[in-house]
């Protein structure tokens, strides 16, 4: 069997989008606190390994398998261990497929910093990935409820989604706000609590993941001329969602920042994520331009509702996601010259096909992660202590720190306080160090 073309371009997008989750380690670990970043960046590279291995043994079958249960799940049995395929080009994709998976889960971490609990975040990842991702994305890719043929797709129109707009984002941000909400705030929670410790790193990463995203969006496109929508349209968008996102800082707060750039950014990708394959250039940059604005506008929201979402993947993703997946019902273009979306003379037909998988995925997801989320938390506990969290998770979990700060805070690996550099700064912990060690 020869190497064909298409084949090396699936396995470099697959690299590509494995690299997106490093990526979102460096993304996550600049925006965390100090005595925290470790501990963030664990969390996305642990969630390689777990739903590596899930994915290999059962995680594949139950996404792609011949279904059952109605068409909400394929069948995990099918397929265990991925033995029916070895010797066969199917790999090549199945190995692309998981790196979704990973990314995935691994976006959901953000919102809980601080105050997660490792040991539980290992028994939550292969749970949620099982119960939840594989379900959907099998639902929607793989011939379930959402597809063409299926209940919910037959009744209502099949939902274009391209790379992920209900099974990566939509998806990773309801599980996400569940979370927030079954963990609960951080001790001392308000406006202006946390701030990033380290903005340049939270650039790299966000330059990772624009980068790794351009095989996330196109390693399964089916033609020159689809690679070539797709790779514009997915420069596009996170440009316009970037420019949108800084106007709204520029208007609500003063200034634009460098945190909001590359949070805009990111928000467009999610935007784009769907609808790659489905709008022109300029309806990428009009849906951009709107999720980069929205977006930004949506973090604050967590201030007025009162749940601590550490990282805003709440206001990124879900919202986001949620205007990237419905914006197709008005901007997809037609195909052969049917269809579309709505400003293009296709009707509500689509529309209501996006609102329909995206309303069915919250709801899904909501609920089964609520599940998973109350068992945990009433058994081995989601939670760190209160003392453990005061100290730093990257201690109490990891007996590890980011950073060594010396006589700033006394900071070992084995010393009894973490502390970050705003803390330092806002509560005098320089003076009380030194008093305390005699200097």
């Amino acid at each position: 069997m020869e190497l064909t073309a298409t084949d090396v371009w699936v396995m470099t997008s697959a690299a590509l989008v494995l690299l997106m989750t490093p990526g979102l380690a460096f993304f996550y670990g600049g925006m965390a606190r100090a005595k925290a970043a470790l501990n963030m960046m664990m969390m996305s590279f642990v969630s390689i390994g777990l739903v590596g291995v899930v994915w290999v043994l059962w995680g594949y079958g139950m996404s792609s398998a011949p279904g059952f249960l109605g068409g909400l799940v394929g069948n995990p049995a099918a397929d265990f261990g991925l033995s029916e395929h070895v010797g066969t080009g199917d790999l090549i994709g199945i190995g692309f497929g998981a790196t979704f998976a990973i990314i995935t889960v691994a976006l959901i971490s953000g919102a809980v910093a601080d105050r997660t609990r490792f040991s539980a975040w290992t028994v939550f990842v292969p749970i949620w990935v099982t119960l939840v991702y594989c379900p959907l994305a099998y639902m929607v890719w793989g011939g379930g409820l959402l597809s063409a043929d299926g209940a919910i797709g037959r009744t209502f129109g099949e939902a274009i989604d391209f790379a992920g707009g209900t099974v990566v984002h939509i998806n990773a941000g309801v599980a996400a706000l569940v979370l927030v909400y079954v963990l609960g705030r951080r001790a001392g929670w308000s406006k202006g609590f946390h701030r990033p410790h380290n903005v340049p790193l939270v650039m790299i990463g966000a330059a990772l993941l624009w980068f790794g995203w351009f095989g996330f969006n196109g390693g399964a496109a089916g033609s020159a001329e689809e690679a070539g929508l797709i790779w514009v349209n997915t420069m596009a968008a996170p440009a316009a969602a970037m420019l949108g996102w800084m106007l709204v800082e520029r208007i609500r707060d003063g200034r634009p920042t460098s945190l909001g750039a590359a949070s805009g950014v990111v928000a467009g990708l999610v935007a784009i994520t769907p609808a790659c394959a489905a709008l022109s250039p300029v309806g990428s940059l009009a849906l951009g331009l709107v999720a980069g604005a929205g977006a930004a506008m949506a973090i604050g929201l967590k201030y007025r509702f009162g749940y601590d979402d550490a990282l805003d993947v709440v206001g990124v993703h879900l919202v986001a996601g949620l205007i990237g997946t419905v914006g197709i019902g008005f901007l997809a273009l037609p195909v052969d010259g049917e269809g579309g979306g709505l400003f293009y003379g296709g009707g509500f037909d689509q529309l209501i096909a996006q609102v329909v998988a995206a309303v069915f995925t919250m709801a899904f997801t909501g609920v089964l992660t609520l599940v998973i989320a109350l068992a945990i938390a009433k058994t081995i506990g989601f939670r760190v202590s209160a003392e453990d969290e005061e100290r730093g998770v990257d201690l109490s979990e990891h007996a590890e720190l980011a950073y060594e700060f010396g006589p700033l805070g006394g900071l070992s690996a084995d010393g009894d306080r973490a502390v970050s550099k705003d803390e330092v700064v806002e509560e005098g912990a320089i003076e009380e160090d030194r008093e305390t060690a005699g200097v």
